[in-house]
């Protein structure tokens, strides 16, 4: 693998391009990982997450393995952590430097070297000793190129004349100025008489001339030191620059500028190559902490395995919600689910709190990891990736003033049925609540049906119960004309309580009612008790 194609979350120079174009991307805007709270659990600095995601389940498996290096081998996340400040500051370092030749530009040319050297230092000490260890393409590659390079013949003259040059340069700590006089004292002429590696102190003209030593005294002013841009103009400080950048040019001229030329081709070059990685070594950091807390708070999480887009897979055993996982220390209560030729979209509906939103984020997060190669919230997992990810959960930004907020939720609807394809997976929660039940249960009948017709994936959580006797038909219908089956799943309740636990069944609002009043003592069992219970005592 030459050094450009070595990468953590891509396998070969071609997945590496076509991301670099767009292909295999995922449709999945930041709005849509901010409302499944993506960014809660995983959060990046230096990049966005859009940028990651892939529908190649060969790019996916690349990923695992190499999450797999960093979660058996924990010296792998400390050497990284290491690493990326020092890219950072490198990036930092191009930024600021210009071409201009200026001694400042010198300066952070070798202040790079310095950084590079230090950095493949860090990853030949961390990556090399454990290259044995190590099973994935990508680190294994990593370890064996940052081995070539350090152990190369051209970066040992490099660390020695580097050595020599930072050596000079750190050594300058002042400069004498010869200034000519005119009749008047001012200053015509001023120059620079040398290079110092000593600077001048603050001295006293009647201290100097009563211990008698001018000579031996070289450093000591006569005069107190004054700031040197102290009470000056910008011209002046810009001018007074100038004069001494110029005679430091001067003097490395021979040593520095010849420099410039090794900067620019070996190690620019070297530190393009680490550069580069600097995204994706944050990606695979953050991806690993996020993998081992969870784990560290004892919940189950596996590598899925990946199947063919086309065939629609998505068959999980134990899955949760990881955003609840991090937030609660209880234990935490899993589902199974599937889509399948009996539903490929839901209406889950359920009491309110019961758990409605936190499965239909745990659908959407599950299915971003695995197209993110890290691993899911779940102990089994049978996936295949969706080409987008689409949400319409309630926000309080409505365009209320123009719209109406039902006008604004069909707006939000209107705009996902223009990119939604039969790859893609749409998330609806509590949609068309704001308006009354017998318009929202027809619409979202309609929505239902234009879904079923895309033939993508989805669910459709909903607090409009009646909606569900009218399922069975609205799915027949789709199907008729060419569209996948809708199916209903229901928030479980057992003596009042919610279960959390999410099933395939048939719902009965009444039910739901019925547990709640009973929860809160206002079924007319209850109310008819208190009643009898109040005129005895009265």
């Amino acid at each position: 693998m030459e050094e450009l194609e070595i990468s953590l979350i891509y396998p070969d120079k071609e997945s590496l391009y076509r991301a670099g174009m767009g292909k295999d991307r995922v449709n999945v805007s930041r709005n849509v990982i901010d409302e499944i709270e993506l960014s809660y659990i995983l959060d990046l600095k230096n990049s966005l997450l859009t940028e990651f995601f892939t529908t190649d389940p060969k790019v996916v498996t690349y990923r695992q393995s190499v999450f797999t290096d960093m979660l058996e081998n924990p010296e792998l996340s400390k050497v990284l952590l290491k690493v990326m400040p020092i890219l950072n500051d490198i990036t930092e370092l191009r930024r600021l430097s210009t071409d201009s030749g200026s001694t400042e530009s010198y300066l952070y040319s070798i202040t790079e070297i310095e950084l590079y050297t230090s950095c493949m230092e860090l990853l030949r000490d961390g990556l090399v000793p454990m290259r044995n260890n190590l099973k994935s393409t990508a680190f294994v590659a990593l370890a064996d190129r940052i081995k070539e390079l350090t152990e190369s013949e051209y970066y040992s003259e490099l660390n020695k004349k580097l050595g020599e040059l930072t050596s000079r340069v750190r050594e300058i700590k002042s400069i004498t100025v010869g200034v000519n006089l005119d009749a008047q004292l001012r200053p015509e002429h001023a120059g620079v008489l040398s290079i110092n590696n000593e600077q001048f102190k603050s001295g006293d003209v009647i201290d100097k001339i009563l211990r008698l030593s001018f000579k031996n005294d070289e450093y000591t002013c006569i005069a107190s030191l004054v700031p040197f841009r102290k009470n000056q103009s910008e011209n002046q400080q810009m001018a007074l620059d100038n004069a001494f950048n110029s005679a430091i040019n001067e003097v490395f001229k021979a040593s520095v500028r010849s420099w410039r030329r090794i900067i620019q081709t070996y190690v620019l070059e070297n530190t393009d190559f680490l550069i580069r990685l600097m995204p994706e070594i944050e990606f695979v950091v953050k991806g690993t902490e996020l993998i081992r807390t969870l784990k560290g708070k004892g919940n189950v999480l596996c590598f899925p395995k990946m199947a063919p887009m086309a065939e629609k897979k998505f068959d999980v055993q134990e899955v949760y919600n990881p955003v609840v996982a991090m937030k609660v220390n209880d234990e935490i209560v899993t589902n199974e689910f599937t889509f399948d030729e009996k539903g490929m979209i839901y209406v889950l509906s359920g009491p309110n709190r019961g758990g409605k939103s936190v499965i239909t984020c745990a659908i959407g997060l599950t299915f971003a990891l695995a197209q993110l190669g890290l691993m899911v919230p779940a102990s089994k997992a049978l996936i295949s990736p969706v080409d987008g990810i689409f949400t319409h959960f309630p926000t309080g930004s409505e365009d209320t003033i123009d719209k109406g907020r039902l006008g604004e939720e069909c707006a939000r609807l209107d705009a996902i049925f223009s990119e939604v394809t039969e790859n893609s997976l749409v998330l609806l929660d509590e949609s068309l609540s704001s308006t009354g039940s017998f318009e929202g249960s027809y619409i979202a009948g309609e929505v239902l049906t234009g879904f079923a017709l895309a033939r993508c994936r989805g669910i459709f959580s909903t607090h409009l119960h009646e909606l569900g006797g009218s399922i069975e038909s609205i799915s027949e219908k789709a199907q008729a004309e060419g569209g996948v089956a809708i199916d209903t799943l229901v928030a479980g309740m057992e003596e009042g309580k919610r279960s959390f636990k999410i099933m395939r069944a048939k719902p009965d609002g009444k039910s739901y009612a019925r547990d709640i009043a009973c929860k809160y003592g206002l079924s007319l069992d209850h109310i008819v008790e208190k009643i009898k219970r109040n005129a005895a005592n009265g």
